[in-house]
């Protein structure tokens, strides 16, 4: 399996200075800075990065395991709201919320939110995240029983 790289570079203090943060793929390079992370400024963060690395990767995982036990997926969207919170060691992500909506023909709603579930746990953002709480609120929006 493939190695993935991602790189950032901080010049200045921290309320004061300024970053970049580039993807080595080249899809995304941008900046951040204390007001993007901590306020309300302009650039992206590592939470934002974070947050669509777990969506996506929830995703994908969900359409796997759905695909798997015979649902073809249709469309899935996530989101990821990450929650950074200070405690008494500085900030720390506490928690991530995960809102998922799918639709999926040919299943029941109680089968999906287990599918769902599986997803949540499986996918290797949510592992390399274990030690944060991670909720998920998963609708079908379509799809019939079987």
């Amino acid at each position: 399996m493939p190695t993935r790289k991602a790189e950032a570079q901080w010049k200045g203090t921290v309320t004061e200075g300024s970053g970049t943060v580039k993807l080595g793929s080249g899809a995304y390079e941008g900046p951040y800075s204390f007001k993007s992370r901590f306020e309300d400024g302009s650039g992206t963060n590592p939470e934002e990065l974070i947050g669509a690395a777990h969506a996506g990767c929830f995703s994908m995982a969900l359409a796997l395991i759905l695909t798997e036990g015979g649902h073809q997926p249709e469309r899935i969207h996530t989101t990821a709201k990450v929650h950074l919170e200070q405690d008494g060691g500085g900030p720390s992500i506490a928690k991530i919320d995960l809102s998922c909506e799918a639709e999926v023909g040919d299943i029941e709603a109680d089968h999906f939110l287990g599918h769902a579930e599986q997803a949540k746990e499986s996918c290797p953002v949510s592992k390399a995240l274990a030690g944060t709480e991670i909720t998920l609120d998963a609708r079908l929006l379509s799809g019939s029983a079987a």
